[in-house]
């Protein structure tokens, strides 16, 4: 059949050209049961601060991981929006680190801001994050929250800076990071936060100085600030097919290759979790961020029954029989 008209594209161009910074946040919430239940009210919460306290030029990319159709069409809603510049779907769950292959190849900006979908940010966190990304040499991540069981992974370069120095960087041991903060972050992760900061009591932060910024030698890799191309080079070659996982592997690929992992002195981001707690919502409202209804914190006393010998193992049997007769064969 003959082509009718002439392509309306020829001959012109387009005056777009991406932001130095990429936004990229990852998202996979196959189902709103069970764990998953509140997971999308904390994904509205985390791009809603997102879009709400980054006025910095950037692009937003979100990488969906075979999320269930609730969740991608609030994602489409979005991207319609114009809140989303870029929307990637998969159609299936590739694992972590494979979206992280896709993910940094298909950012633009020189610079990618990552972040896992649950994920609060405040105001500033951006211009903070390259604050120190600009300060020191060499550095690979900047997290936008130190946390102290962190500081002795994947920190061989850092050691070296310590023991052989760095022109117009200094180092001390300082007792830094709040105990609020830590609580904070045990709870997201499902720890008893008096267990958490009786483990964390007598530790000290590694904090380095140059050119008026401080920054803690630690950082998460739930949400940092990177190099594109760190980032790359650090990726493993092979698809492994593992959905979790890894991601150590990803911090340790960064320090072997010589290059620091930081994070800001202040709070800039909080992790939420799968759950929205009573004051993750207060803290939301402070700043005018609409939010689903909060989810009371756990109680970390531990139940009777399973103290039994034998019945942990049976219930997390039990679990993961009855998850994968509800989502295995990819159930949408």
């Amino acid at each position: 059949m003959a082509r009718i008209g002439v392509n309306p594209g020829r001959g012109r161009s387009s005056d777009y050209r991406p932001a130095k910074v990429t936004v990229a946040l990852l998202c996979h919430i196959p189902n709103l049961d069970g764990y998953f239940k509140h997971r999308l009210d904390v994904l509205k919460l985390s791009l809603a601060s997102l879009h709400a306290h980054t006025p910095e030029p950037h692009d937003l990319l979100v990488f969906d991981n075979g999320s269930c159709p609730p969740v991608v069409d609030y994602l489409r809603e979005m991207h319609l929006g114009g809140v989303v510049d870029y929307l990637v779907l998969s159609q299936r769950n590739i694992g972590k680190i494979g979206a992280f292959k896709l993910l940094f190849q298909t950012a633009a900006g020189e610079i990618v801001a990552y972040c896992d979908g649950d994920i609060f940010f405040y105001p500033g966190w951006l211009p903070a994050h390259l604050a120190v990304l600009e300060a020191f040499p060499q550095v690979g991540m900047v997290s936008g929250i130190p946390l102290r069981d962190r500081s002795a992974r994947a920190s061989r370069s850092l050691r070296e800076i310590e023991s052989k120095g760095a022109s117009g960087v200094t180092i001390t041991r300082e007792r830094l990071v709040p105990d609020e903060w830590e609580a904070d972050w045990a709870v997201s992760v499902g720890r008893d936060p008096k267990e958490h900061l009786a483990s964390t009591a007598d530790h000290k932060e590694v904090v380095l100085r140059a050119g008026g910024i401080k920054a803690v030698g630690t950082a998460s890799h739930f949400q940092f600030v990177s190099p594109r191309r760190i980032v790359l080079e650090a990726l493993p070659d092979n698809w492994s097919g593992r959905l979790m996982g890894e991601m150590i592997e990803l911090d340790e690929a960064v320090d072997d290759a010589g290059y620091l992992r930081l994070s800001t002195t202040q709070r800039f981001v909080r992790h939420m979790g799968n759950a929205l707690s009573p004051d993750m919502v207060n803290t939301a409202e402070e700043f005018g961020l609409r939010v689903g209804a909060p989810v009371d914190s756990p109680s970390y006393r531990r139940y009777w029954l399973m103290r039994v010998p034998g019945v942990r193992r049976l219930v997390r049997f039990l679990y993961n029989l009855a998850f994968d007769l509800l989502h295995r064969g990819g159930e949408r």
